[in-house]
């Protein structure tokens, strides 16, 4: 899968393993990993990951996909 993938919305769906960096690791570049609950970017493309809400309630940006 392209690294790229991530920016573009409809990549992203629900039940989706992901890696995305919270609002407080941005500096760090720290990932967490979880299963998307919910897409919370409403444009179809976005530079920095699209954001989501995890099953377990955090919120971040797509870093990338997991295989």
């Amino acid at each position: 899968m392209d690294y790229t993938d991530h920016t573009i919305r409809k990549n992203i769906h629900s039940g989706l393993h992901v890696a995305i960096v919270l609002k407080e690791d941005q500096k760090t570049g720290r990932v967490t990993y979880g299963v998307v609950k919910n897409i919370l970017t409403s444009i179809p493309v976005h530079p920095r990951g699209i954001k989501v809400r995890l099953e377990s309630g955090e919120v971040g940006r797509v870093q990338y996909i997991e295989a």
